[in-house]
């Protein structure tokens, strides 16, 4: 346990690093040529005691910045995992926050991807992120030889003085491994008291000659070392060995190390000392420490917290939302609280925040015909994933409505599943749940957005393909020519179980024996048959060729488009019209619906979700339902004109 102090804090993520860059050369590691980076940092530390603890209250007598005044970060990040981290320190640094924030980050495609979309749809007042191309500065540093597990990416803080705005003179550059436990101001407010050109003042920097610094510096170094074993800052301990004025001490409360060769403890006293936690190990989570619970929980709340608590305005201070929210929020406004529908108008006007690509994922082969299968589920039909990644041998993108907990316990399931984590070309993107409706066609909409290959099956995380669907979908795709000589959703007919546990069918024909034994049935034969009834099984039983079937009212049929068709409508939230609205769009923008002979998919048995529930049990549920149907009309009569008719006057009839 920890000396006593104020109550344990909230905190976690993982992020810290170069501190002040000084803080990073002086505490980034864990030796200093040759003897422990704590003694060589109380021997020029006067804030410490005889016993090497550090005295945080000299730091904490330090004004603050401004109260408006904006602090400038840099954070070089790439890759997939590495995007994970990030978002764990932003948490921990926006928790804490009290300034203006501009991140600066130095990302590959990959990571500018998920961060620019994360950051978009998170839509945090006062936070502003420019993005900086890694791969234009990997010839300024691919010289150089390193063995450390970062490549390159561990160099590039070497040439931020030269990447970053000419006029940015103070920039606070961390590791993704860090995690805050204290207002980032207070380390920003560390700057008034350096005298020295240290590398985060740019401004001295750039005037100093740092490029032709290090470079020379590296270049020395390199000649009795083969390659540098701690990526930039062996070259930073080199140019300060050699230039011992760039150096200004910080007290190590602001880099407390949880690596096996650092004595943390010595940092601090009780726990309102420690300022940022590094977990510069490369067992992180599982590093030995004396107080590596606290740490561990400090980190982890950070993990979990939801993102969407830190979407608060900063008090006293100018804190303008991005456009987007503003005029989000002019919209909310103008609700009726007392509309019976206003949960419904409510997560309509919702911009969920989005993480695509949340684990690694190696994007597929460029094939004319390949078909990605698309989707969305949320945490109670998560143990579907595994059988739907044994059926379908293709490439997936998948869309899970979860919380920044569940998010977690996701990843974990994953990287314990030997299916799910052997399996490179399922994309999985997190949309974080918010509001008091399902946004199902939302969800299905950034799944759909991220897929990759020229066609996709729109199906449900409940369906469980034929084991040959995904052959079979992209043969019958080149032999009807499709491409661009014609228009088509292929249908996939489907069928139900009512059984946990029967022997999927491995063929056309076996399939039939079920249904024929009453162990198939067509799927919602008994609930809701006019959903599927326009693919007509009778003929398919028979079929030997793709044959056309023509819309009818509440058709919802699953099919296979190009990549680029309409969107689902977002305004359908909760149970209830989500796919059959998007049919009607196909068929108003002219698709052929093709039923294909050979293809099926089968849905599986599981308790009704939350929505489903409400839609059977209120009266309310079904009006506002009613009242979206009249609007999407609306929208279609606008745009298609009296083409739109027919649709609603099929759904007029008895």
């Amino acid at each position: 346990m920890l000396p006593r102090g104020r109550p344990r804090a909230l905190g976690a993520a993982a992020l810290l690093l170069l501190l002040l860059l000084i803080g990073f050369l002086l505490f980034g590691g864990d030796l200093e040529y040759g003897r422990p980076r704590e003694a060589a940092a109380r021997d020029r530390d006067p804030q410490t005691d005889h016993r090497g603890h550090n005295r945080s209250d000299c730091v904490l007598l330090r004004p603050l910045p401004a109260k408006c005044e904006l602090l400038h970060v840099a954070i070089v990040c790439a890759g997939h995992n590495s995007s994970r981290d990030v978002v764990t320190l932003v948490k921990s640094m926006l928790f804490y926050r009290k300034n203006p924030l501009h991140l600066h980050l130095v990302t590959d495609t990959v990571a500018k991807n998920i961060l620019e979309t994360l950051f978009h749809t998170w839509m945090v007042p006062a936070v502003w992120v420019s993005f900086h191309d890694a791969d234009e500065l990997k010839p300024k540093v691919s010289w150089v030889p390193n063995k450390h597990y970062s490549g390159l990416y561990g160099l590039m803080k070497l040439v931020l003085p030269g990447v970053l705005p000419p006029a940015l003179a103070r920039v606070v550059v961390l590791d993704t491994d860090v995690t805050f436990a204290s207002d980032i101001a207070e380390l920003w407010a560390l700057f008034a008291h350096f005298s020295g050109v240290i590398l985060l003042r740019l401004d001295r920097l750039r005037q100093a000659g740092w490029e032709q610094m290090w470079k020379l510096t590296a270049a020395q170094e390199l000649r009795t070392l083969p390659a540098t074993s701690l990526a930039d800052q062996d070259i930073f301990n080199a140019v300060i060995k050699g230039h011992p004025a760039l150096v200004q001490p910080l007290p190590c409360v602001w880099n407390v190390q949880l690596s096996d060769h650092t004595l943390a403890e010595r940092c601090y006293l009780e726990v309102a000392d420690i300022k940022v936690i590094h977990w510069n190990s490369p067992k992180k989570l599982r590093v030995k420490n004396k107080h590596v619970e606290f740490f561990r929980n400090h980190y982890l709340t950070f993990l979990e917290y939801n993102g969407n608590l830190l979407r608060r305005e900063l008090f006293g201070c100018p804190s303008p939302p991005p456009p987007e929210a503003e005029q989000l929020q002019q919209a909310v406004a103008q609700l009726n609280a007392g509309d019976a529908c206003f949960e419904f108008r409510l997560q309509q006007l919702t911009v969920p925040r989005v993480h695509l690509t949340f684990l690694p994922h190696e994007p597929p082969p460029s094939r004319p015909n390949d078909v990605t299968l698309v989707a969305q589920l949320s945490m109670d039909r998560l143990q579907m994933l595994e059988a739907l990644c044994r059926h379908w041998p293709g490439p997936m993108s998948l869309a899970l409505y979860l919380t920044d907990a569940e998010a977690q316990q996701f990843l974990h399931f994953v990287e314990t599943s030997a299916v799910l984590s052997a399996r490179q070309d399922v994309a999985y993107h997190v949309v974080y749940r918010e509001g008091p409706l399902y946004p199902i066609n939302q969800v299905r909409n950034v799944a759909l957005a991220q897929a990759l290959t020229p066609y996709v099956f729109l199906s449900d995380v409940d369906f469980l393909p034929a084991y040959s669907l995904y052959d079979y979908l992209r043969a019958s795709i080149e032999q009807l020519e499709l491409g661009s000589r014609r228009k088509a959703a292929l249908v996939v007919p489907a069928f139900e179980t009512l059984h946990y546990r029967f022997s999927f069918p491995s063929s056309k024909a076996e399939l039939l024996a079920l249904l024929d034994a009453g162990s198939l049935y067509t799927f919602r034969y008994h609930e809701w048959p006019q959903g599927q009834a326009p693919t007509d099984y009778a003929r398919w039983r028979e079929a030997q060729a793709p044959y056309r079937v023509q819309w009818a009212a509440n058709y919802e049929p699953y099919v296979v488009v190009p990549r680029d068709c309409p969107r689902y409508d977002p305004r359908f939230v909760g149970f209830g019209w989500n796919k059959v609205a998007h049919i009607v769009e196909l068929d108003a923008q002219g698709y052929e619906l093709l039923v294909l002979p050979e293809a099926f998919t089968i849905h599986l048995p599981h308790t009704p979700s939350l929505d489903s529930s409400r839609f059977r049990s209120s009266t309310t549920y079904h009006d506002c339902l009613q009242a979206l149907q009249d609007e999407f009309h609306q929208d279609l009569s606008r745009h298609y004109g009296a083409a739109a008719l027919k649709y609603l006057t099929a759904l007029q009839q008895p």
